[in-house]
């Protein structure tokens, strides 16, 4: 829990004014995702609407991820370097934004596909830079509870969009009227990311009264939780290949399939709340339980009814809220203001390719031996409890997570 401040009543504006900067962020981070992930749920079939093959369609989205956890090591480090933290989250958001709407104007696969991946590259330039902002404000609110109140905002857009596309698709209005929809949230999204840089032009005060250590490199308990979270990266597993599961062993009715998503979105936002105070309270063992938790989805997807699957995608949400908060509230406290940039991007490149060369493999053993897929999964999670209880174990603070 956050300590008495000597600042008294500036101490408490501070608080009030990093709250607004949340959940002002958090309503920017909605409307982008009504529109990105509205668009995600349903680019691969437009994909295949548009006649490309089953192998281009993989390997767009595959370059798409690429590229989207590569550019966050370029985008963090430049916004260490230069400052201009503002100006390359807007550029990022400005490239989200323009491509999913311009999918309502293409008759060619080609094209969609390069619409496509100038979204996941928005999304690689924005994200490091958001949560290094993020982070100042959190220092006042708890990172653990900052960084799932902006999750649950986050997240609530990424259960509308998808059922927005779905209500469209469901009433024969087709993909483009679908996409072109989603040009309303877009401007929004613009247009509030505007007025919070007008209002917070300098987010680091926000973070007041804060020494920044010596030296260059990160502390060791940095590197443990990023081995940490890439072992639990790698141990899950893609919704598409979820999705194909469903579709190919008759476990989950079409229609539900999309439902079975956005229900997993939604404990996905609680899960971040939740498990986020419980971090401010109990540190890394939030994360542990979380970890213990979700690793159980594998074989309630893969191997249940329709009853244990949809538990299990509960499950499954409940992994992707407490990775995307908790772990970034680890960095938070773990890395000096200065260096946030960097640490975020770094740590979303290699989370990225820990998620990907797990995805690719269990992918391959999908088709080989279901029950060693499953093992997989549940074995690369579990692997990460021992590291992480090696980081509570160095932190000097519970709530801060500050190397000693």
């Amino acid at each position: 829990m956050r300590e008495s401040s000597p600042r008294g009543l500036l101490a408490g504006f501070g608080r009030r004014a990093a709250l607004r900067f949340i959940i002002l962020l958090g309503t920017v981070g909605f409307f982008a995702n009504v529109t990105y992930e509205g668009a995600r749920s349903s680019t691969g079939s437009f994909l295949a609407d548009l006649g490309a093959s089953g192998m281009a369609v993989g390997v767009v989205a595959g370059l798409g991820e690429l590229l989207s956890y590569a550019l966050r090591l370029l985008a963090g480090y430049v916004a260490d370097r230069t400052g201009k933290h503002w100006a390359i989250m807007i550029l990022g958001y400005a490239l989200d934004m323009a491509a999913v709407p311009l999918l309502a104007l293409t008759n060619r696969w080609e094209v969609a596909s390069a619409l496509m991946l100038a979204e996941r590259v928005g999304k690689g330039i924005r994200t490091p830079v958001r949560d290094a902002m993020l982070s100042h404000a959190t220092h006042e609110v708890g990172h653990g509870w900052g960084f799932g109140l902006h999750e649950v905002l986050d997240q609530s857009g990424a259960v509308v969009g998808p059922l927005v596309l779905a209500a469209i698709l469901h009433f024969k209005q087709g993909y483009r009227a679908g996409f072109g929809i989603l040009l309303v949230p877009a401007l929004l999204t613009m247009a509030m990311l505007v007025a919070v840089q007008r209002l917070f032009p300098h987010p680091h005060d926000l973070e007041a009264g804060t020494a920044t250590p010596e030296g260059r490199g990160f502390p060791k308990t940095f590197w443990l939780s990023l081995g940490a979270a890439s072992l639990i990266a790698a141990g899950f597993v893609d919704f598409p290949l979820i999705a194909y599961h469903f579709e190919k062993r008759y476990i989950v009715p079409l229609s539900w399939i999309p439902i079975s998503y956005a229900l997993a979105m939604g404990v996905d936002a609680l899960a971040a709340l939740a498990f986020g105070r419980l971090f401010d309270r109990r540190g890394l063992t939030a994360m542990v339980a979380a970890t213990l938790l979700s690793s159980l989805f594998a074989p309630l997807v893969f191997r249940g009814t329709f009853f244990t699957a949809m538990l299990g995608m509960a499950l499954w949400g409940i992994g992707m809220g407490t990775q995307k908060t908790i772990m970034r509230a680890v960095v938070a406290g773990l890395v000096p203001a200065g260096r946030r940039g960097s640490a975020y991007g770094l740590f979303g490149a290699c989370f990225g390719v820990a998620w990907l060369l797990g995805s690719a493999l269990k992918g391959w053993l999908y088709d080989v031996s279901l029950g060693s897929m499953i093992s997989t999964s549940i074995i690369a999670q579990l692997t990460a409890v021992p590291l992480l209880l090696v980081v509570a174990k160095r932190s000097s603070r519970v709530d801060g997570l500050r190397d000693s």
